[in-house]
């Protein structure tokens, strides 16, 4: 029985109130995309982020490679903005994915090692990633290529809030498909496995990543595009190595193939981006995970240190960004800027509530890529793995090892890292040391610990006059 109230109209009544129906349902469909999106003027931007594995900071055209070219990773830089001072959260694989994924330092939530294969554990599932984020704001989700944080299903990348995964579970696999591999190794659609798109996983990640951009350019999407290139095994296609020059040899030669790979794969998501008419308003960030690793002949140019390490090698990476609606063309910052702040700059472009995320160590970096804030994103950025941990602030960086007196550096006159000046600045390690321990107050314990060997060789990495590749080289 109808309301008293409620009199059912006819006629013109009818016919007027059927129309404000619809004029408020309309209004309620505008109000809730406004909601989601921040203005229903214009839908808000898609976002991939391009993750090279275990890459020198200078195996780019963009940071100096000149043995091979690099078209399509130095085109988001001629495109973009490059940032020269871009920081890791971690040196190693693992933390640093957790760290990116999430806005969060992974020391907060025990994710400081990398993760041991096969053990059960994975990202905290206390925390929430740039996607479960993304996704409340409507946007679609995807994920592609190496995963490393959780081979459980709990951990996996669909229960963190993406919508599709197409890759491996583990830290590395067999760039080529085997008849047996082990589970966190198998190529994987969402949950089940599933052929490799491509016979050569670099292609094949190449391929996913492009189906999901065609599959979702009518919405807006998130897409994490997580190469394992150029991480070891040093697998390369005969077709790659033959553009390499004959003068180079041995891992370098399959590094530099490998590398021909990743542009190509690269290459065919930016043109699918253009193909779908979404250049423009698509914000396009190239990055590696961490220094060059010590057995993949990897360069780090002028960097000291290489994976593993709290020296620039270690934890300074290759970053280019592209969006150009918002970031002018051939530019380039200067300040230190840090993976933390990806969450927090795209959640912003995302036209999120600043206060929904103040959870997040990263900041929004939009203004300062654009050019618009001369001013640095951070006061200080910190790192800590086991027995050895960091701090920057401004030009200086202490560097504190277990057993080993702190080391300072003047990173504006020493980017080399090859003065230790701690004797002539007593005061400057006084204040780093103190805010690196309160900042270390806020951390968890560690929630899974690395083998003894690891341990020595950070320590080993790390002692005054340890220098040159050869040496660092021999201490994975």
């Amino acid at each position: 029985m109808l309301p008293l109230q409620f009199r059912r109209p006819c006629g013109r009544h009818a016919r007027n109130c059927l129309s404000l129906v619809l004029l408020l349902v309309i209004a309620g469909g505008c109000q809730g995309i406004r909601s989601r999106f921040g203005s229903f003027s214009k839908r808000p931007p898609s976002m991939v982020i391009l993750l090279a594995d275990d890459a020198g900071y200078s195996d780019f055209g963009f940071t100096g490679l000149s043995q091979i070219e690099t078209p399509h990773i130095d085109q988001i830089a001629r495109q973009g903005v490059v940032c020269e001072q871009g920081y890791v959260c971690a040196s190693v694989c693992s933390p640093s994915r957790a760290g990116l994924l999430t806005g969060r330092y992974p020391q907060r939530f025990g994710h400081e090692m990398n993760l041991p294969a096969g053990s059960g554990l994975g990202l905290a599932l206390t925390e929430r990633t740039i996607a479960d984020r993304l996704k409340r704001l409507g946007y679609a989700t995807g994920a592609v290529g190496k995963w490393h944080l959780g081979e459980e299903p709990p951990y996996r990348p669909r229960q963190r809030g993406f919508d599709s995964f197409q890759g491996f579970l583990g830290g590395s696999r067999t760039y080529h498909d085997r008849a047996s591999l082990a589970r966190r190794t198998v190529w994987l659609d969402g949950d089940a496995p599933a052929p490799l798109p491509d016979p050569y996983v670099t292609d094949a990640i190449g391929t996913a990543a492009s189906r999901f951009i065609r599959e979702h350019s009518d919405e807006p999407f998130f897409l994490y595009v997580a190469f394992n290139a150029v991480h070891t095994p040093m697998q390369a296609l005969d077709a790659d190595l033959e553009q390499v020059s004959p003068g180079i040899q041995n891992k370098r030669r399959q590094l530099l193939a490998m590398t021909i790979a990743l542009d190509r794969a690269v290459g065919e998501v930016l043109q699918t981006i253009d193909d779908e008419g979404l250049g423009e308003d698509t914000i396009v960030m190239f990055l590696n995970d961490n220094g060059g690793a010590t057995n993949n002949a990897s360069d780090n140019g002028p960097l000291r240190g290489m994976k593993g390490s709290k020296f620039e090698g270690g934890i300074r990476v290759p970053w280019t960004v592209r969006w150009p609606d918002k970031i002018p063309a051939g530019t380039r910052h200067l300040h230190p800027i840090s993976t933390l702040d990806i969450a927090a700059t795209l959640l912003a472009a995302a036209g999120a509530d600043p206060d929904s995320h103040q959870d997040l160590d990263g900041v929004d970096i939009s203004r300062h890529l654009a050019g618009a804030d001369p001013d640095p994103p951070h006061d200080a950025l910190f790192w800590r793995r086991s027995v050895a941990a960091a701090v920057r602030s401004g030009p200086w960086k202490l560097i504190r090892v277990e057993g080993l007196s702190p080391q300072l550096f003047h990173l504006q006159d020493d980017p080399g890292e090859r003065n230790d000046v701690s004797l002539d600045h007593a005061e400057v390690v006084s204040d780093l040391s103190a805010r690196l321990q309160d900042w270390e107050q806020q951390l968890t314990e560690p929630s899974w610990q690395t083998g003894e060997i690891w341990r020595k060789n950070q320590v080993e990495k790390h002692r005054p006059g340890f220098f040159g590749r050869e040496k660092e080289r021999s201490r994975p």
